[in-house]
């Protein structure tokens, strides 16, 4: 199954290391997300004429709620390139989010962030759902912010789960304990 398939079975990733437009604005770079959505074909889009201008004004309409919704309303139009890493990981984010995905799985969301950062990051990923209705699946090695943040919480260690459960029950398992979180002494 190709990428492609698989985004049009309503998952959407974002990548722990940033894939982003660098030289594209921020609206241009979430307006990406939307391709799948796009129905009218590339002369129609390019002429803005019939559908294809009514089309391109629902799905910037979508992406300005992101915009809003992520807080970055006043980067829109500035090259991502030239944003501090945290916005540009909020911008993969809204690219994600414009697929409209029945499916979310976040590659190491807060990799690389300051404390404010993961902060900012947290507080939209629990609101994801509220807003969006989108299930979230979180690959993330900062175990303080998986057991805030998470319902359900299945560890692994070297591709074995040795945890599957509520994050109180999953921090309180032995082969957890041992594997991520060290033991006290």
């Amino acid at each position: 199954m190709n990428s492609r398939q698989v985004a049009e079975m309503g998952v959407a990733r974002t990548f722990q290391n940033l894939a982003l437009f660098k030289g594209m604005s921020v609206i241009d770079n979430i307006m990406t997300g939307r391709n799948l959505k796009i129905k009218s074909n590339l002369l129609m889009q390019a002429l803005r004429w019939g559908p294809a201008e009514k089309e391109e004004i629902a799905h910037r309409e979508f992406v300005e709620h992101i915009i809003d919704f992520l807080e970055i309303q006043a980067f829109r139009k500035t090259p991502v390139g030239q944003l501090p890493y945290g916005l540009q990981k909020r911008v993969d984010l809204g690219r994600a989010l414009a697929m409209e995905p029945q499916v979310l799985l976040l590659d190491e969301p807060m990799a690389g962030m300051n404390v404010e950062e993961k902060q900012d990051m947290c507080r939209f990923i629990l609101d994801v759902n509220d807003e969006f209705g989108t299930t979230i699946v979180l690959i993330e090695h900062d175990m303080g912010v998986v057991m805030d943040i998470s319902d359900r919480v299945v560890v692994l260690d070297y591709g074995k789960k040795i945890g599957d459960g509520a994050p109180d029950e999953v921090r309180n398992n032995e082969d957890v304990i041992r594997a991520y979180l060290g033991t006290s002494h």
